[in-house]
């Protein structure tokens, strides 16, 4: 399938392709370069973690809450 390149640099995915990968509205897809230096579309991987869970656990082994808040407030 043959798409044309807006002048904005933008190509409509074919439905067949969409639908294939499994593509819709609000999708995000990723362009990956595979072993042969082929540009490859790939749908990106759903982080559907929120940004604050993503910290969770980075304050360090065995801190409890007063703890933490110690160092935050350095009174250690």
């Amino acid at each position: 399938m043959t798409v044309t390149v807006t002048i904005k640099g933008q190509v409509t995915i074919p439905k067949p392709v969409r639908d294939l990968l499994g593509i819709t509205p609000g999708s995000a897809v990723d362009f990956q370069r595979n072993d042969r230096g082929e540009i490859v579309l790939v749908p990106a991987e759903s982080d559907t973690t929120s940004r604050f869970d993503r910290f969770r656990g980075h304050a360090g082994e065995g801190l409890d809450t007063n703890a933490i808040m110690a160092l935050l407030r350095s009174e250690n």
